[in-house]
């Protein structure tokens, strides 16, 4: 099981190799972009850590410590937002080995998952993340792919409202249940939202972006390179000169993040991956200049078409 794990996290690894080939050397990245999270104006910076494969290597020492060089990186760069869940696999351990091996603890902003599909076994499962953690309490709390929502959201909204839980939120990922996801935006009190978006995957546009936007609910956006797939298709083709000189994008990764970052409904954005290299790449798309609307629909007419 572990040699097939460390070929997903090769093949992970290898997919910035082309793309950051053509980028400028590393150098201190820029202070990150905030934005308020609508329900308490409390400010996050825009680009996140997600953990999804990345962080599921077990007790293997060396996988370890390459997550723990992740976000070292990461929170030397200014990231905040670490998102996890129980279906990852052991992503939820590792990230709180390497919190504690970093000291890290106080910076950094919890996010979570409910995983269940029974509502009894919900605070259970909060309990043993939690602890894996090594937090007092999580930030947030979402309910995962909507499983069981009827039951886990108004569980969640008690430990909000005893102090045990700051935000309550719901996850879609890959376009999947779209409309029973706008119907829990719509009737229910939510702090966040979390659903996929990038050039290619758009459908979000369409309601759940706008709703957000209304209802004053953070947006969280996975699966930015859809899994890696889309980089890897882009990868067979050069960056657009445009992407550096009008927006100051040296590889694909960047101008996929600028693109959803640059949407005004969207708080963070969370690739995952397993190499610092790639860290420093993500979060530097979000300084220098975002794309205006016109230059939204450029990039995206132009991934599109590749």
């Amino acid at each position: 099981m572990l040699s097939g794990r460390r070929r997903a996290l090769a093949r992970l690894a290898g997919l910035g190799a082309g793309l950051l080939a053509s980028a400028a050397p590393a150098q201190p990245v820029a202070a990150l972009p905030l934005r308020p999270i609508p329900s308490s104006r409390e400010r996050l910076p825009v680009v996140g850590l997600g953990t999804w494969i990345t962080f599921n290597v077990g007790r293997d020492a060396e996988l370890r410590e390459e997550c723990t060089r992740v976000v070292e990186a990461f929170l030397a760069g200014g990231g905040r937002l670490i998102d996890s869940s129980p279906m990852y696999g052991s992503a939820q351990e590792v990230v709180g080995h390497t919190l504690r091996t970093l000291g890290a603890r106080d910076r950094v902003f919890a996010a979570d998952k409910v995983w269940t599909g029974s509502g009894k076994d919900g605070p259970a499962q909060v309990e043993t993340s939690r602890a894996y953690w090594g937090l007092p309490r999580l930030d947030l709390l979402q309910v995962h792919n909507l499983l069981a929502w009827e039951e886990h959201l108004p569980m969640l909204q008690r430990m909000k409202a005893a102090g045990r839980l700051r935000y309550v939120g719901i996850t879609t990922s890959e376009g999947r249940r779209h409309a029973e996801f706008e119907r829990v935006m719509a009737s229910r009190p939510l702090d966040f939202v979390q659903f996929t978006y990038n050039p290619v995957d758009r459908e979000a546009e369409q309601r759940l972006l706008p709703l957000a936007a209304e209802r004053g609910i953070g947006v969280i956006v996975n699966r930015p390179f859809q899994q890696g797939e889309l980089l890897r298709r882009l990868a067979r083709h050069p960056v657009p000169a445009w992407a550096a000189s009008e927006l100051g994008a040296t590889s694909w990764a960047q101008l996929v993040l600028k693109f959803i970052v640059s949407h005004p409904a969207v708080t963070c954005v969370i690739p995952a991956t397993t190499q610092v290299a790639h860290v420093r790449e993500n979060l530097a798309a979000a300084t220098g200049r975002l794309p205006d609307a016109a230059l939204r629909q450029r990039i995206a007419a132009h991934v599109q078409a590749l």
